[in-house]
């Protein structure tokens, strides 16, 4: 078994019909850009009611037809904001979580101690969050899940990990392993995953690799890590 395997992302998730939420953070195999991508996915109406907007660099998830809206506690969010020279991407608002703790003085993992898993019985769906660090030219990175610790939800589970990135390395942590009832939640460490050069090659292949009929949104950035530059891409299943 070769640990070091870096998978290519369609050949992970092409045919499995639900990986729920999912989060990539690397480097571009050039060295010059941090890349950062979030995609949600959604079985019911309601979850799959949402598009992605962005404004003034942060993403939300909004409502495609806000008349069909039953309830935005666990839909509607902030997935993508900043605070000074931090990325914060989230399946949640444990977005505003983030950004609140490091404001204060916080670490990442810290500002996560007051959140746990969403409750959402009996699926428990974990809380995944990723935050990236910028400065002199680079970056570094941790990806964050919170999960229940039983199938009743009596405890959660809190797991960080931190990275120094490498050249055409990245990171995908998402919500679950693939359909089911209750939905299983994924396991172990963020899966190691190729991040190429073009950001339009490595959006197209992400979209389309996730299922076709339960994918809704996804956006990708790719910062040039040399002047700061942002190259965005939203897909929105709904139109």
């Amino acid at each position: 078994m070769d640990i070091y395997k870096i998978n290519k992302i369609d050949e992970l998730i092409t045919g499995n019909p639900y990986v729920g939420r999912g989060i990539i953070v690397g480097k571009s195999a050039d060295g010059r850009s941090a890349v950062s991508a979030y995609f949600i996915m959604g079985r019911s109406a309601n979850s799959r009611n949402r598009i992605f907007t962005e404004k003034d660099g942060e993403v939300f998830t909004e409502p495609f037809d806000a008349s069909k809206v039953e309830d935005p506690s666990l839909i509607i969010y902030a997935a993508i904001r900043r605070y000074e020279n931090a990325l914060i991407v989230t399946n949640g608002d444990q977005t505003d979580t983030i950004y609140d703790g490091l404001k204060a003085g916080k670490s990442f993992s810290c500002a996560l101690t007051s959140r746990e898993f969403e409750p959402d019985k009996p699926n428990f769906t974990p809380r995944i969050s990723a935050v990236s660090y910028f400065g002199n030219n680079d970056f570094t990175y941790e990806m964050s899940i919170l999960k229940s610790a039983d199938a009743d939800g009596t405890a959660c589970n809190r797991y960080t990990f931190s990275y120094n990135p490498l050249p055409g390395l990245g990171h995908f942590i998402h919500t679950y392993v693939t359909d089911g009832n209750p939905i299983p939640t994924f396991q172990g460490e963020p899966e190691r995953v190729f991040v190429g050069n073009d950001i339009d090659e490595f959006t197209d292949t992400l979209w389309n690799a996730l299922d076709a009929d339960n994918k809704i949104s996804l956006y990708v950035r790719y910062t040039d890590l040399e002047t700061g530059a942002e190259t965005n891409r939203i897909i929105n299943k709904n139109n």
